[in-house]
């Protein structure tokens, strides 16, 4: 669905009304929910499930479309795309965009776990003291603020208008280098209209050079994120596993879904201290903490995570009454209190910092500018192929085979971290090229002509000089 959202913003709609089509598929999906969940329909099992599923699809789609576009909204509300330097209270300040949209990715991070933390715990009570209808209910009262708050601001909002459909163009040119290069070793300098003679020029050849360097660009980050599933591997562990191992331990009153809130209160609490003092500390002495290190520091702690998670379930074997099949019906859980669960979810917490806000931040900063939904969509898409890779673990999900589980998971994510910087870490040294690229004239299908914007600029500039070249003769 983030596909298909990023493609409805950026060809069709752009993306602020792609954010009011998301709010109302997701309304309709959690009024469906309340339905489903109301004392008359509870009751009928089979009626109450089925639309339990519509509604759980539908806030698929909804929150499909809301994802890919959200982000990079908030992103280009930041207008400086070029470094420079300003004078402050007698000061020379300078102003980096990129510095920018890393503290607004982490703001945003941020703001999403703050509402899950308010969310998910009083949720969770609200359906244990009252009912799952409330519970379902106060999230579509207060989902019904989104399009005011949209509104309301709107005048304030730089919006980027929809481009038409470019990725049929991006196509063309990915079959024209192909032809003429080896696979896997494309010169992307051929699908530039300045190296193909005018005669010979293909006519939806109508972009500059400058969009194939930021399309190359973009590419670029597409591979980096193809690693991210091994990432999700060990994330994914925190809202399966890890909340059936504290259903083993002793949890003095607490729900056991409600010790998973330890990731998201970790996250509010991390992200303002890496804001104001690890990233700037390490600024300060010089060390340039690059997104591919950020990454790659992200892999290295979510394998500490799942070694910790390893640690713990072979405490609660063997601790538990019921030795290796403390899930199988135990009735007396392992004499471990529930909060030692703290670390697992603490460090999977600080490693979506390094990993997760960083590919966010990738992913808008890389992509054209015509294709940021899109770019975006291709990083979300990768926790659903991590989902998928995650069906092969179901057989180690269970006793006896736990520690087996989360080792296995720790080594990949781990192996997975050092083969990301080795693959990627030429990346760093050429961030600020990649960065400072020019900006493409073209802007899409519906926009005018970029290739013959700058042919049009360039014989103006040549007419305009021509009778001082004369009065110079």
């Amino acid at each position: 669905m983030p596909l298909v959202g990023a493609w409805i913003a950026d060809a069709r709609i752009g993306r602020f009304w792609t954010l009011h089509l998301a709010i109302g598929i997701s309304t309709i999906a959690h009024v469906i929910l309340v339905a489903a969940s109301s004392p008359g329909v509870i009751v009928k099992a089979d009626s109450s499930f089925a639309a339990f599923i519509i509604g759980l699809l539908t806030l698929c789609v909804g929150t499909g479309f809301f994802k890919a576009n959200v982000s990079p909204l908030l992103a280009e509300q930041n207008e400086d795309t070029k470094m420079r330097i300003e004078v402050r209270d007698g000061e020379r300040v300078i102003v980096d965009p990129a510095v920018t949209n890393t503290r607004i990715f982490l703001y945003f991070y941020f703001a999403i776990n703050f509402g899950s933390v308010a969310g998910q715990i009083s949720m969770v009570y609200v359906e244990k003291y009252h009912s799952f209808w409330l519970a379902f209910f106060i999230p579509t009262i207060l989902f019904l603020t989104a399009p005011i708050v949209l509104a309301i601001n709107k005048k304030h909002y730089k919006l980027s208008p929809p481009t038409g459909s470019v990725l049929s163009k991006f196509m063309r040119m990915f079959v024209y280098v192909q032809k003429q290069c080896k696979p896997f070793k494309l010169n992307w300098d051929l699908a530039k209209p300045s190296n193909v003679p005018a005669a010979e020029r293909p006519a939806w050849m109508t972009y500059d050079d400058a969009w194939v360097d930021e399309v190359r660009r973009g590419l670029m980050a597409c591979k980096v994120f193809l690693f991210l599933p091994v990432f999700f591997l060990a994330y994914n562990q925190m809202t399966g596993n890890l909340t059936t191992q504290a259903s083993t331990m002793e949890l003095h009153g607490v729900p056991n879904d409600v010790i998973q809130n330890l990731n998201p209160i970790s996250i509010v609490i991390m992200i303002p201290l890496i804001d104001h003092l690890l990233y700037p500390g390490l600024r300060k002495i010089g060390l340039a903490f690059t997104p591919i290190k950020r990454m790659t520091t992200g892999f290295i702690i979510s394998a500490l995570s799942m070694v910790a998670s390893a640690v713990m379930q072979h405490y609660i074997y063997k601790m538990s009454p019921c030795g290796k099949y403390a899930n199988e019906g135990c009735e007396e859980p392992a004499p471990i209190n529930v909060w030692a669960q703290c670390l697992p979810y603490i460090l999977i917490g600080i490693s979506e910092i390094f990993t997760n806000v960083t590919s966010y931040e990738y992913a808008y900063s890389k992509a054209p500018e015509n294709m940021k939904s899109l770019v975006m969509s291709v990083n979300l898409f990768m926790s659903c192929i991590s989902a998928a890779i995650g069906q092969a673990f179901t057989p180690l999900s269970k006793d006896p085979l736990l520690v087996w589980n989360y080792t296995i998971v720790a080594c990949i994510a781990f192996v997975g971290g050092v083969a990301f910087w080795f693959c990627f870490n030429h990346l760093d040294s050429e961030e600020d090229k990649w960065n400072m690229l020019k900006a493409s004239e073209y802007k899409g299908t519906n926009q005018p002509n970029a290739l013959e914007n700058k042919l049009a600029h360039e014989h103006e500039e040549e007419e305009a000089n021509a009778p001082r070249d004369i009065e110079k003769a």
